[in-house]
């Protein structure tokens, strides 16, 4: 009887053995799953964010300072310096973060290989076919892991506006220091055109980005998160 009883007790050993053996590697494996978005990922992302939006509301006060287009001026309540002189330490405050947090955003994608595995492949016909499907409402947002082909264009159009707003801003600052960007802008004036327009470029894509996160708080939750 007693034999046939630590009999029992070692086979019931071996099963809680076996049981935390098997368990064990999966729980692990969930605890360290990556994150849809790393730390590095979230924090450049709202820096740049922060940074972008402080230089757009500033810029507006900049513009209605000297207008380009006649008649056309950006209300005052939704601009930020309260005057030119303030409206300016504003911009280029945020100037200098925009660009070295944007260049190490950009860094750190390239080196992690995250910028070609997110935004590429890319084509029109999927662009087009993801375009209908938001339009009808069919587009699938149950995967936040993967961009669809509308999110990876508008991503890139807006690194791309970014880098246009750095370099037409820095034309229109040092003009004379960098005559060669100057005349590549078209001139000092034709700088404060595509600068404007870039601007424009960035505002609406502020409008559609949150409006699409409105629509998916998901990936609110994400970004800050990174699950």
């Amino acid at each position: 009887m007693r034999a046939r009883d630590e009999f029992t007790c070692i086979r019931r050993f071996i099963t809680v053995i076996h049981m935390q053996t098997t368990l064990t590697p999966a729980q692990d494996t969930t605890r360290r799953a990556p994150p849809i978005h790393p730390v590095w990922l979230r924090v450049t992302h709202w820096l740049n964010a922060l940074a972008a939006l402080i230089m757009m509301f500033s810029g507006w006060r900049i513009y209605d300072a000297s207008p380009i287009f006649r008649g056309f001026v950006i209300p005052p309540s939704i601009t930020l310096g309260g005057w030119l002189g303030g409206a300016l330490q504003w911009h280029f405050a945020a100037m200098w973060l925009l660009v070295f947090n944007g260049i190490a955003y950009l860094a750190l994608n390239l080196a992690s290989g995250r910028f070609r595995m997110k935004f590429f492949p890319l084509s029109p016909r999927a662009v087009l076919r993801d375009l209908l499907a938001a339009l009808t409402g069919k587009l699938s947002h149950t995967n936040l892991e993967q961009y669809n082909a509308v999110q990876k264009l508008a991503y890139l159009v807006v690194v791309i506006d970014l880098m246009v707003l750095v370099l037409s801003g820095l034309a229109i600052w040092k003009s004379v220091q960098f005559p060669l960007l100057r005349e590549l802008m078209g001139g000092y004036d034709n700088a404060r055109i595509v600068h404007f327009c870039a601007m424009a470029v960035m505002a609406a894509f502020v409008v559609v980005h949150v409006a699409m996160v409105a629509l998916v708080p998901r990936s609110f939750l994400t970004m800050l998160r990174g699950r």
